[in-house]
Formats: C-alpha cells, structure tokens, sequence
C-alpha cells in the first residue's frame, strides 16, 4: 500500500488522522445514507505505460488502434503525491441518494430544464455489420428519472443522466446539511474529488496496473461491470467489438457494489473500473492529468474516469480519461462518485 505522508494532514493530526478503510455513514435523512471511506495521503503513478496502450488496442482490450485517445493517459505514468488524506464514497452516488437530494432541495438537473437534453441509448438502433457501433441519441425528456435504458429504474443503480454541475450541486447540499448539523470539520467541504485523487484512490494503492487489481483481465470476472457476454434488454444480442470472455450479469448498469468484497479494490472501493464514468473536478488536458486540479475561466470540459458498462476491457483501465463536452452535458454512461476534503473546488 501507499504510504508517504504528506507534511501536513489536514484532516486530522498525525496522533488522531483516520485508519485506512475507516468508514463514515453519513444519514441523508429519509432512511437513506452514504458510505465513505478514509483514504490516507500517499503516491502513485498517473498514467500509462507504451505496453499498457499496446494491449488496451490490442485483440484483447479491443480499444480502437491508431486514434489519439490512449495519449490522453500521457507519454508515460508520473509519479504524483496526494498530500493531504481524504474521504471518498464508497461507489458513485446512487439513484435513491440523488433522489434523496432532489427532494429535500427542489434542484432541478441541467437535462431537466428547459431546452435541456441528455444522451441516451437509442432502441432503434440496428447492429449490422456495417453502422458503427454507436447506439446514443440526444433527447429531451429523459434524465435521471428515465434514462432510457428499457427496464425500470431502481434506488440502488448508479444516477447518471447527471453533469457536473448536478454533481457539484449535490455536494453542495450535503456539504451545507452536514455543516448545519455540526458533524462536518472546519475547512473541509464535500465535493468532487480531484483527478489526481480519483486515480490514487482508484489504484487502491497499487502504484502503475492496468486495473487495481493487476494487469490479467482474466481476474477481473466477479469484479466490475463493462461489455461482457450480457444480452441487450430484448434482444438476442450482446454489445459488438471486444468484450469481457464472461458474463457479468448485467448489458447496462449494474447496482453499485454488486460484487461485494470482490469488487473493492486495496482502499475498500467499489466499482472503480467501468459502471459508469465518474465525474472529476478537474478540467480535461488532452496531454495528462495534473497533481494539482486544473481549472480553467472558459471552455471548461471536466475529466471522466473508470470507464462505463458498454466499454470494452482497454477503456475500463484505471488510467483512461476523457473530457466531457461541457458543464452541463450528462450521458446515460455518466455518473459522479463524492470525496471530502480540504476545500478544493473552483467557485
């Protein structure tokens, strides 16, 4: 595990900080309630190595070769510090939390306004052997309360349909909640965790895999939910390209933490590769991700990490990123995971 301590711990004091895996149940009131885990400072390497690429475009990872989406990860990892410790939820916040929120502060999400729009699988659409595989329209009338997906919604599925702005809007009411009722620490906040953070904490405290628990994708069956050997909602037919050789029970969603013990990884969290993306903090930077959030005044496109249920096993690795098209853009294939910590967001 990663052990290198930052000078200064703002959580707690070297004598009293939290033990690794110490878990925080915070009440939402309503009989809801969020699960977070203590993840103490340490290093890791971001990004990936030229081998990690080759595989992730190669027959068994099956990402696409030849297109610039691996030197995203940058030219090699780097090694990073996350100084201060941090709480991070134990999976991405779920459709019965987020609901939970909606009730009690009336937020309406950015697909939900007017002129709002989400992308969502599209039913109609056909897999032959000559229309590439992109099943996603961009609706009106969908959003997390329906993300189109053909079955029905359950509390304990990942919320995606939701943008930034809708993640950081949640952990600005639960910040404001926990603050009002005296259990949260001065200077902390509850927010979207850092990118440098996602990718320490996603590690596990592995220092440089392909995914936090090694680099054979044969060991990940049991353990996360990407494009396997699942049949779509109604049909005889599974995702095309490359896939998982097993089935992991799900075409879309799974619940969060549906693997139980075998889906945590060294830190005690769940469904760090695929699910969904998860929403980052930080600004994307088409050359790497950076120690410190990057944050820009316009233009502003956050990060997306772990990869989703319709990926295939290259673009599940811990080290994959993308950026969003914008703060207010949300996709059936995105949701948002919360940290706590030192105050770190852009305002």
């Amino acid at each position: 595990m990663a052990t290198a301590k930052g000078n200064a711990d703002k959580l707690k004091s070297d004598a009293d900080r939290p033990g690794q895996n110490t878990v925080k149940k915070l009440d939402l009131g309503g009989g809801v309630s969020l699960e977070m885990l203590y993840i103490p400072p340490g290093e890791f390497k971001m990004g990936s190595t030229a081998a990690e690429k080759a595989w992730a475009t190669g027959i068994e990872g099956g990402a696409t070769p030849g297109t610039s989406r691996e030197s995203y990860e940058g030219e090699h990892p780097r090694p990073m510090r996350v100084k201060d410790g941090f709480w991070m939820g134990r999976t991405e916040v779920s459709v019965g939390q987020f609901r939970r929120f909606v009730e009690e502060s009336g937020y309406i999400t950015d697909a939900e306004k007017p002129g709002g729009k989400t992308q969502v699988f599209d039913p109609e659409w056909k897999i032959t052997a000559k229309a590439p595989p992109h099943p996603w329209i961009s609706l009106s009338g969908k959003s997390w309360r329906d993300p189109n997906f053909g079955f029905p919604l359950r509390d304990v599925y990942p919320v995606v349909c939701v943008s930034w702005n809708d993640g950081r809007a949640f952990c600005e009411w639960l910040t404001k909640r926990e603050r009002a009722a005296g259990r949260l620490p001065k200077g902390l906040e509850y927010r979207l965790p850092t990118e440098a953070e996602w990718e320490y904490a996603a590690r596990g405290g592995r220092e440089d895999t392909y995914y936090w628990w090694g680099n054979d994708l044969s060991e990940g069956e049991g353990r996360l939910n990407i494009s396997a050997i699942d049949f779509l909602p109604g049909r005889n037919k599974t995702w095309p390209l490359a896939k998982a050789p097993w089935s992991d029970g799900f075409a879309f969603v799974s619940p969060v933490d549906h693997f139980g013990e075998k889906g945590r990884n060294g830190f005690g969290l769940a469904d760090m590769c695929g699910g969904v993306w998860e929403i980052v903090l930080d600004h994307f930077d088409p050359k790497g991700g950076h120690e410190e959030p990057l944050f820009v005044d316009q233009n502003y496109r956050p990060v997306c990490r772990s990869g989703n249920y319709f990926d295939v096993p290259g673009n599940a690795r811990i080290a994959v990123r993308l950026g969003l098209q914008g703060i207010a853009y949300s996709d059936s294939r995105d949701g948002f995971r919360i940290a706590l910590g030192v105050a770190r967001d852009k305002k």
